[in-house]
């Protein structure tokens, strides 16, 4: 197909993700040496973003390796949550919702074991676009070029009418690498100019097709 398409990154760009200090505060809780925590979580941590592992299993490690009992792990499971999820990037939300039907929506994401639920339940990411594709369902992760093509498959487009958006550069020059068009995400303003560009763009093409 060759509708325009319009792809993002959900954490730092359709959420707001500042860090909120939590490992800290466990480790200084448990009195541990700072860096000890993900020191000893990094492979599960790893596992957990290409699906290696399920939730359980985390929970199972974080009890084993930091020595929680049951209500500890799921106050340290709360804290990782509440920093992964953040807050919404309403702004941004809106225009993309205001969107739908005029061009093909989709997500790529890095993401954790459980992020769709939770995401689902919070954001309704599933309603805002037509495809997601999380690294923890598909097992790879951005910047592999895997993970942008599979993302084009998904939504049934070529790269080259892909706009995807993301706030990491290395993520953004290997989307432009796979065939798409990219924006480093900054704020608001520009993102939404940028896609404007894009779809405005895809609209003359198309015209130009017809005529």
């Amino acid at each position: 197909m060759s509708a325009a398409c319009v792809i993002l990154d959900i954490g730092g760009v359709l959420e707001f993700t500042p860090e909120t200090g939590w490992v800290r505060r466990w480790e200084e809780r448990l009195e541990l040496p700072s860096g000890t925590v993900h020191e000893r979580m990094r492979d599960v941590w790893r596992a957990g973003s290409v699906g290696r592992v399920q939730e359980q299993e985390v929970h199972d490690q974080v009890a084993a390796r930091l020595g929680l009992d049951a209500p500890q792990v799921d106050a340290f499971m709360a804290d990782l949550w509440a920093e992964y999820l953040g807050t919404p990037n309403e702004e941004l939300i809106d225009y993309v919702r205001g969107l739908r039907g005029s061009c093909r929506l989709g997500i790529l994401s890095n993401s954790f074991v459980g992020a769709r639920e939770r995401e689902t339940s919070l954001y309704r990411f599933d309603v805002l676009v037509e495809q997601i594709v999380y690294s923890h369902e598909l097992g790879i992760e951005k910047p592999d070029p895997r993970a942008y093509d599979a993302a084009c498959t998904a939504l049934r487009v070529r790269p080259e009418s892909c706009l995807f958006i993301d706030d990491h550069g290395v993520n953004v020059e290997a989307a432009r690498a796979a065939g798409m068009q990219a924006h480093l995400f900054q704020d608001n303003a520009g993102t939404i100019t940028r896609i404007a560009a894009h779809l405005n763009s895809g609209s003359r093409t198309a015209g130009s097709a017809r005529s």
